[in-house]
């Protein structure tokens, strides 16, 4: 696989030094059998100028501050994530409380003290996660390489597959509490806080991978 990378690259190279555009060289490679992700990997890292050999695009690298940077964001994104859900459960809990439940002072204690620190929770990682979002978003701008990170990449599309799964699983417990005619305000308002979260956390990160793509 390795040298198959190697040989596109040499090929790509040599075509570009040979005065091939990079459409004619695409359409080439495609009438041998490549795919157009492997085509198109190989003639972005060069940059469109006028000049008498390829240039070189610059190319994303992995450091530790990077990385570090990243994994604070993303699990303080979760974090938050978790607790605001937690946070909003509780006040439904609180307005609309159960007439199952027995032992209401226990109940109500119990649901007090997740409420309490549901909060701190927030007070602590909110700020945490706005900081290192406006620092990361900030050298981003400056750099705009830095958008190819590997970490962010994976991170973001790790974050899409936990968004998906919560999303389908809070339909699915929908549709089947619907089936079974066990609807409920509480059960409905919880469904909807899941689903709003969950498909804001994955609306805002799949609208940064396109607009990502549109600006490669």
């Amino acid at each position: 696989m390795a040298s198959a990378s190697l040989e596109l690259d040499g090929f790509v190279r040599e075509a570009l030094l040979r005065g091939q555009s990079k459409q004619a060289t695409a359409q080439a490679l495609a009438a041998a059998g490549w795919s157009p992700e492997q085509t198109r990997g190989a003639l972005d890292a060069y940059a469109d100028v006028d000049f008498a050999v390829p240039v070189p695009k610059p190319r994303a690298s992995l450091s530790a501050r990077e990385a570090f940077a990243y994994l604070v964001m993303f699990s303080t994104l979760y974090f938050v994530a978790y607790h605001l859900g937690s946070l909003l459960f509780d006040l439904i809990n609180l307005s609309w409380p159960d007439p199952a439940e027995s032992g209401f002072q226990l109940w109500y204690r119990n649901v007090a003290d997740s409420l309490r620190w549901s909060v701190s929770a927030l007070v602590i990682a909110f700020p945490v996660f706005a900081f290192v979002s406006h620092r990361v978003a900030r050298d981003v701008a400056r750099y705009p390489i830095k958008r190819l990170s590997p970490v962010r990449r994976w991170l973001t599309y790790l974050t899409l597959f936990i968004a998906a799964a919560v999303l389908i699983g809070d339909m699915t417990s929908l549709v089947y509490n619907l089936l079974g005619g066990e609807l409920s305000v509480r059960f409905v308002l919880k469904v909807l806080v899941v689903a709003v979260i969950a498909g804001t956390v994955f609306g805002y990160y799949l609208w940064d991978l396109r607009r990502e793509e549109n600006q490669a």
